[in-house]
């Protein structure tokens, strides 16, 4: 199985050895974004607008395969501090109304950057066309 590695410039680049996300077979395997913008800058803020620029930064990578977020089918959420728990799951749900995605919420010991909020996710690409 060939795999595809997807880039785009409106989200930050990865902060380590690891992709923004890649391509095998129909699935789009996203990397752990946090709240930081296309320019590399920590967005300041509560949870609710972390997770906003979070979901920000998973519909661009989306965007540039030609999919959104409709197309998530799993997503991970690492919390700092599951007292965030209610506000983050409000906000997510804003970008999930209908048929949200599977999902695992955790309380991690530490994210990157110290952020308050991480998410992965994985998407279903029907057809390719390279």
């Amino acid at each position: 199985m060939k795999k595809i590695v997807i880039e785009t410039d409106q989200a930050p680049v990865p902060v380590g050895p690891y992709t923004q996300a890649l391509a095998a077979g129909p699935f789009v395997f996203i990397s752990g974004q946090i709240p930081m913008d296309a320019r590399g800058r920590l967005v300041e803020g509560d949870i609710v607008v972390q997770t906003v620029q979070v979901i920000a930064n998973l519909k661009a990578i989306l965007a540039a395969v030609g999919l959104t977020l409709k197309d998530v089918v799993k997503t991970t959420i690492y919390l700092k501090d599951m007292a965030d728990f209610a506000e983050m799951n409000r906000a997510y749900g804003e970008f999930f109304p209908q048929h949200p995605p599977a999902r695992t919420t955790i309380q991690a010991a530490g994210l990157a950057k110290n952020v308050s909020v991480e998410i992965d996710a994985i998407a279903v690409k029907k057809e390719w066309h390279a």
